[in-house]
């Protein structure tokens, strides 16, 4: 991974902290279908890449 694409993506405590939310809150949007596309690298860790947070939070400013 190069140190670009390192900073492009989130992990799910930046995302957190980022949202101001809790992980728990994070997991429970994700296991409804409601959080941000997320990668899944072969450790089993997830990542949010910056785009698609955006286009989330996009989404969200619509629905409101």
């Amino acid at each position: 991974m190069t140190a670009s694409t390192a900073r492009d993506q989130l992990t799910v405590p930046q995302l957190c902290q980022e949202l101001q939310i809790s992980r728990s809150t994070f997991y429970e949007w994700r296991q409804k279908g409601r959080a941000p596309v997320c990668l899944v690298l072969p450790n089993g860790s997830l990542r949010v890449r910056r785009r698609d947070l955006d286009r989330w939070l996009a989404t969200c400013e619509e629905a409101a």
